[in-house]
């Protein structure tokens, strides 16, 4: 019994055997016969669709911003010098680096004893002058009494002369007499002469008293102005800086000993390119008043300060490019002299342009387009500015269309995409979209497929998927990575 049941098992054993090579060689004659009878047809191919964000086109004002970095300058900077040389005697207790001084304090103190001698000896010298001036006039005046004297014997002269001739003709005079009268007329002309000698020199004196009197005054002014020069005083109200001066040091004429700043007189200066230049003028070609923003960013808070173009420098500076404006500053608290600050120049508004990102525009000026069947179309623009990370744009043809504004490498002309319409208004939040339903569902399956994403990006993924509005670039990388 034993060996019959063996032999049984045995047989069924084989017969399953036969029964599966038969099944294996039926089904290896039919892959072989298929192969044999299909026709060599190329696989279908299908076509890969792009998410993309896009934003209509529309043509606004916009009012474009220029940016450069300048420097801030005080409009009032008085170099404080010594007229003169001589020991400090004394300084202002405010007479220190960033010392704030009123108009009119006095700051320095010379000591004024050299001054004070020179000043005493300019009005003695202005006393002599005055002594010699009126000897001079006296001198004049009896001059003239001496000639007016020589004169009056002239006459007397002249008619004893007359008479003593007349006797001569009549015969009753000598001829002794009458020459002796000529004789004392010529005398008494040859006395006028000197008399006239004397009071010529008489008048040049006087008129050399009167030069000496007025160089003495002269030097009696310039000897009160140095007197005055000893002791400095503040033009103007303001700030002390580069201070080089102690009490009891010696200085010497016109060595510098401080400058004073005007700390509420500041300015701007900032260099920027020609082509920038040319856009700050009017149709005269006048530079415009435009609004200025100063910024200085310093820890934990910025600096800001408003302002106003006033002015450009008058030539473009030897080894420089470009051109340097001057801005007026209104209320600059906090700011100071030699601060390296952002200017921000309000331009003149821009009529018809399109403001999209910059990365809508590539290197030859084309956007991309949505056009019909949800097909791209490459569009030719001009670039009108660049403002930070966003262009503006005008090209015909470009209003009302809805341009890519993240393009990739993988768009162009053509590729079939899946609009993702962004709003351009102002309050709309930059780079969010919202999704119906159905294209939620689809991304959130894409996600939950993917098996070489990891755990945490996955759940990051999917909670972001879950908020009202998605980011436009996590359903582009998605869309990108799964295709359509």
């Amino acid at each position: 019994m034993r060996f019959l049941r063996q032999s049984l098992v045995g047989v069924f054993l084989a017969s399953v055997t036969l029964a599966l090579l038969f099944v294996a060689a039926q089904m290896i004659a039919g892959a072989v016969q298929e192969v044999l009878t299909r026709e060599d047809r190329p696989p279908k191919a299908r076509e890969r669709i792009f998410a993309v964000s896009v934003r209509p086109a529309e043509f606004v004002t916009v009012t474009p911003n220029l940016e450069a970095f300048g420097e801030v300058q005080s409009r009032r900077r008085l170099e404080l010098r010594a007229a003169l040389g001589g020991r400090v005697v004394a300084l202002s207790e405010d007479f220190e680096d960033g010392g704030a001084v009123t108009a009119g304090e006095v700051l320095v103190e010379l000591d004024p004893a050299n001054a004070q001698s020179a000043l005493d000896r300019a009005k003695s010298d202005l006393l002599d002058a005055q002594f010699e001036e009126r000897d001079a006039e006296r001198s004049l005046l009896l001059a003239q009494d001496e000639l007016k004297s020589s004169e009056t014997q002239v006459e007397l002269r002249n008619r004893a002369m007359k008479r003593q001739q007349d006797l001569l003709a009549r015969g009753v005079g000598s001829v002794a007499a009458a020459d002796d009268a000529e004789l004392a007329a010529a005398a008494a002309e040859q006395a006028v002469l000197a008399r006239r000698i004397a009071l010529a020199q008489a008048e040049s004196r006087v008129d050399q008293a009167t030069t000496l009197l007025s160089r003495a005054r002269i030097a009696l002014e310039a000897a009160e102005r140095d007197l005055g020069d000893m002791t400095i005083h503040a033009r103007f109200g303001g700030t002390l800086t580069d201070v080089t001066l102690v009490e009891g040091r010696l200085v010497a004429a016109n060595e510098k000993l401080a400058e004073l700043v005007d700390p509420n007189a500041l300015e701007v200066a900032f260099r920027v390119s020609t082509a920038q230049f040319v856009r700050l003028l009017d149709a005269n070609g006048d530079l415009i008043s435009a609004p200025v923003t100063v910024s200085l960013e310093v820890t934990g808070a910025d600096l800001t300060a408003q302002g106003q173009i006033s002015r450009d420098s008058g030539s473009a500076g030897e080894g420089q490019t470009g051109r340097l404006i001057y801005a007026r500053l209104d209320g600059a608290s906090g700011f100071k002299p030699g601060d390296f600050v952002t200017v921000t120049v309000q331009e003149q508004p821009l009529d018809n342009v399109v403001r999209l990102p910059s990365s809508a525009l590539d290197a030859v000026g084309t956007v991309l387009v949505l056009g019909p069947d949800d097909r791209l179309e490459a569009l030719p623009v001009q670039l009108v500015r660049r403002q930070g990370d966003e262009v503006l744009l005008r090209g015909e043809g470009l209003e009302g269309r809805e341009v890519v504004i993240g393009r990739t490498p993988l768009l162009g002309a053509g590729v079939r995409v899946r609009p993702l319409r962004v709003e351009a208004s102002a309050g709309a939040d930059a780079g969010l979209v919202e999704l119906s339903d159905e294209q939620r569902a689809q991304l959130v399956a894409q996600v939950e497929a993917s098996d070489r994403m990891p755990k945490d990006m996955k759940e990051r993924m999917l909670t972001q998927l879950g908020e009202p509005k998605v980011p436009a670039s996590l359903v582009q990388r998605i869309e990108n990575r799964a295709g359509g």
